[in-house]
């Protein structure tokens, strides 16, 4: 499965640096970290986006019972190196039926993260209340991480967010029951610290949710970059 970089933001086309411009461009969001193409998952397809990031690749490590690795993507370009990243998994889900998530790992503004969590981007802003208690937390690279939920997203979907290693740590589930996994304390591993062990990473088949262009929510006025 071969194709071209796309906006992380939206989907569409992207033109490459050239004579009058020395980054990638949308037309609709200007300047982005390009995202390639999406490819199957294997073990292969996940050491490529491990060994280029500049952003952690977090997984559940170990993987919840019965949950299987299902595809793998980035934004960001050679000469760049990976500055968003996105995991998938899905399995069973806690009440019954098939459960997904994304991970996503991002810098401040790639957008990767709100394209897939159905919001207005680039960033969670203000659907995020940190003053109150978080709603969710994981254990990230051996670290309590604090979640919150991101208010307004799609009622198709669960969607938390918060900081790990300084960077943003996006959480999305489908069905929206499938947040519970969350509540469990989930332990995620930055796969650039796993080593041998991405080798043993079981691998299902590439999830849709990777491949979908989301309907595109109303742009924010400030704040997009």
């Amino acid at each position: 499965m071969r194709g071209e970089p796309s906006c992380p933001k939206c989907g569409g086309r992207v033109r490459a640096p050239g004579l009058f411009a020395d980054a990638w461009q949308c037309t609709a969001h200007g300047q982005v970290h390009p995202m390639q193409p999406v490819v199957p998952p294997s073990v292969e397809a996940l050491g490529v986006v491990v060994h280029r990031s500049q952003v952690p690749v977090w997984m559940p490590w170990p993987l919840p019972v019965g949950w299987l690795f299902t595809g793998v993507a980035s934004a960001g370009d050679d000469r760049s190196g990976g500055r968003a990243t996105v995991v998938a998994c899905s399995g069973p889900g806690p009440l019954g039926g098939m459960g997904e998530m994304l991970l996503v790992a991002e810098e401040l503004g790639v957008g990767l993260g709100a394209r897939y969590a159905g919001i207005a981007g680039p960033d969670p802003g203000d659907r995020l209340n940190v003053d109150g208690a978080p709603d969710a937390k994981v254990h990230a690279a051996g670290r309590p991480t604090p979640l919150w939920h991101v208010r307004s997203a799609p009622e198709d979907r669960a969607v938390f967010a918060g900081e790990a290693r300084g960077l943003w740590l996006w959480a999305i589930l489908w069905p929206e029951q499938s947040g519970l996994l969350l509540y469990d304390e989930l332990v995620l591993t930055d796969l650039r610290d796993a080593g041998g062990e991405v080798d043993l990473v079981p691998c299902g088949a590439l999830t849709p949710r990777l491949l979908a262009v989301p309907e595109a929510p109303p742009r924010q006025g400030h704040g997009e970059r």
